[in-house]
């Protein structure tokens, strides 16, 4: 591994930024939760905690808000999401020092939340009047009734979002909400407030007003169960034990939700790959966010013919990342989150050596460059009795397996209680199409890892089976945030017997025009 230390050559955080963000808070607790930078222990800042009451008092003025806010033009709307990203780019140093120094990750990982934010805006911005307008629909009797389809904001949209990607899973979801109409309470994790923080004065900066975006901090087990019954819809994006709880919850209460939950990816490497570009693509895929990513690749099939050629050269270039722990470029893996998370990630590894993995490369924490940093693993032999094959690590660390056939390929990547991401490396995109509709996940990479379908945000993205409910991105990222309502006009005849007909001689009479609008091609 290439190794570089950079801790020195930053102080930290600029106290009056901290000061800013931090005042934006209502708390009555009396209490504070203490973020921890993960690259060298130091403490960034005392961020008052939210109590039930703070929760109870965020979403009454919210809703308060919320009405005035959906009241406003959809333009006036647009045009301030529009300003948001304006605005994220000409603070981005600001933000990705604020990211790197309460992740760790690497600043391209950074780089990579600030401009999915941006590109979040512009898409729904641009997307919101086609979505939003009311639309005409045929009503049941042509010319007799006619139909208008509306949409609704929700109300008030809870967001419970994630410390791996603490910019993106804070902001990506908001943007929807808030062109849709409704307020947004957003709880987000305990490790990354400052980034969520950051983000929110940044929209009220912008142009959304105070009380329509909010921040409530506090550790879920306290305070979940009041966020949900609070909140009108609730958007969480986290670990599939959490989202079944959340979801129950929500069910009790008749109330929406959508999540994006765990996943074990598969990416399946076939015989025809042009070799360096495939073990670009997969190390990409494995290792972007030091594997601390919801669509990264945990599982790697390699067709059998290409074993001997593939897995050393994989191997040699994991071998060679660059792991800087610190501020500033040149990165290509940072620290992991906590200590915690690296205990979770290394037993998994030392679990499945000592039943008889190999290990082709890393899996090693690292004291001596961070206090979480870890260096990426590459295992082989993996079988089905390790916690490791089946379980999502959530980390930098794949198993390799062998397949001889598509079919089998096929039936290697869906064995598994996850529905998330999943990726095909293959010379032959019409082979690889083939194999990728057989796959069972949310979303399919043909010849690259996660980002050539999270980044097409035009197309839903989310999770089968155990890997979520619902979808963002897409056409339902933002109309889930919505209820339809259908107003329809009956502008002359009832339903009813009409022209002092019978109820027998009325019903031939409707059935016979039920059948001619059959074979005039109506719908």
């Amino acid at each position: 591994m290439a190794i570089t230390v950079d801790t020195a050559t930053h102080a930290g955080l600029d106290p009056s930024l901290i000061s800013r963000l931090t005042s934006q808070l209502h708390s009555t607790s009396g209490q504070s939760v203490e973020v921890v930078s993960p690259i060298d222990l130091r403490h960034l800042a005392s961020v008052p905690e939210s109590n039930i009451d703070d929760v109870i008092t965020a979403f009454a003025s919210a809703r308060m808000a919320q009405h005035a806010w959906a009241n406003r033009p959809l333009k006036e709307r647009t045009s301030i999401l529009l300003r948001l990203h304006d605005l994220l780019l000409e603070r981005r140093d600001e933000i990705l020092d604020v990211i790197q120094w309460e992740t760790g990750k690497a600043r391209r990982d950074a780089l990579e939340e600030l401009l999915d934010v941006c590109v979040n805006a512009r898409h729904y911005a641009r997307d919101a009047q086609r979505l939003l307008s009311p639309k005409r629909r045929r009503g049941a009797l042509p010319v007799l009734v006619g139909a208008e389809e509306r949409r609704l904001a929700k109300g008030v949209v809870g967001i419970i979002a994630p410390w791996n990607y603490p910019l993106s899973m804070a902001a990506s979801d908001a943007i929807p909400a808030l062109i849709a109409g409704n307020s947004v309470v957003l709880k987000p994790d305990d490790k990354t407030l400052l980034t969520a923080l950051w983000i929110v004065d940044l929209m009220h900066e912008a142009g959304v007003p105070d009380d329509a975006f909010q921040v409530v901090v506090g550790d879920g087990l306290k305070l979940g169960k009041d966020f949900v019954e609070q909140c009108d819809y609730l958007m969480f994006t986290g670990s599939t034990r959490v989202g079944g709880i959340l979801a129950a919850q929500c069910g009790q209460q008749l109330k929406g939700c959508s999540m994006e939950l765990g996943g074990k990816n598969a990416m399946i490497v076939c015989d025809d790959i042009d070799l360096d570009r495939a073990v670009t693509t997969a190390v990409r895929g494995c290792f972007a966010n030091n594997g601390q990513l919801c669509v990264s690749m945990e599982r790697m099939y390699v067709q059998r013919d290409i074993w001997d050629q593939f897995v050393p050269a994989f191997v040699d270039r994991v071998k060679s990342l660059k792991i800087e722990v610190g501020i500033g470029w040149g990165a290509e893996i940072g620290s992991l989150i906590s200590a915690a998370h690296l205990q979770a990630v290394e037993s998994q590894v030392q679990e499945a050596v000592s039943k008889g993995a190999t290990l082709l490369a890393g899996g090693r924490a690292r004291p001596d460059l961070g206090p979480f940093a870890f260096e990426p693993a590459v295992l082989s032999d993996v079988s089905a009795d390790m916690t490791i094959c089946r379980e999502e690590t959530f980390g930098p660390v794949v198993s390799l397996y062998p397949f001889d056939s598509d079919d089998d390929a096929v039936r290697l990547a869906n064995d598994t209680r996850y529905g998330l991401n999943s990726s095909v490396l293959c010379r032959d995109v019409g082979r690889a199409k083939a194999i990728g509709e057989q796959l069972h996940s949310g979303t399919v990479n043909i010849n690259e890892g996660y980002a050539a379908a999270w980044g097409t945000l035009g197309s839903p993205m989310g999770g089968m089976g155990d890997s979520g409910v619902g979808r963002r991105h897409g056409d339902d990222g933002l109309l889930k945030y919505t209820e339809a309502q259908t107003i329809a006009v009956q502008r002359a005849l009832g339903y009813g017997p009409q022209f002092g007909l019978s109820d027998e001689r009325w019903g031939e009479l409707l059935s016979t025009a039920v059948g001619l609008m059959k074979k005039v091609g109506m719908k």
